[in-house]
């Protein structure tokens, strides 16, 4: 398994928007999705799914078999993944690690949750991206 410290943390690009003729330019912040995968998690994974599509001409049957249980795999990987990483960002507005709600904390500054929230919008950008 991997540790977080092999997942490469996402960027912020400062962009111009087309704005209406006679209003200014408006400036949004697009935060670069992070990978799904430590890399050599997503090698072995895409040499896997290699190995499998080279076996379908000698097995069509257990190639198909064994693209079902890798894809079951890859699934229980992000799950676990994510799980992870919800689990990092309850406890990133309270400082506790594994503390429910970032929210619960009510002497929290709004500098606090601006970050919080700014993290719970990467995470969000990432899962609907799949």
């Amino acid at each position: 398994m991997s540790t977080d410290t092999d997942i490469v943390p996402a960027t912020t690009t400062t962009i111009e928007t087309q704005a209406p003729i006679g209003t200014p330019a408006a400036t949004t912040e697009v935060e670069a999705l992070a990978p799904l995968f430590p890399a050599n998690e997503a090698v072995d994974f895409r040499a896997s799914w290699d190995a499998i599509q080279i076996g379908f001409v000698d097995d069509p049957r257990l190639a198909v078999r064994s693209a079902d249980q890798l894809v079951a795999q890859v699934m229980n990987a992000l799950a676990a993944s994510f799980a992870h990483e919800r689990t990092a960002l309850e406890g990133a507005g309270t400082g506790a690690g594994t503390d429910a709600a970032p929210l619960a904390a009510g002497s929290r500054s709004t500098e606090d949750l601006r970050v919080a929230l700014r993290r719970y919008r990467a995470f969000f950008q990432r899962l609907l991206a799949i």
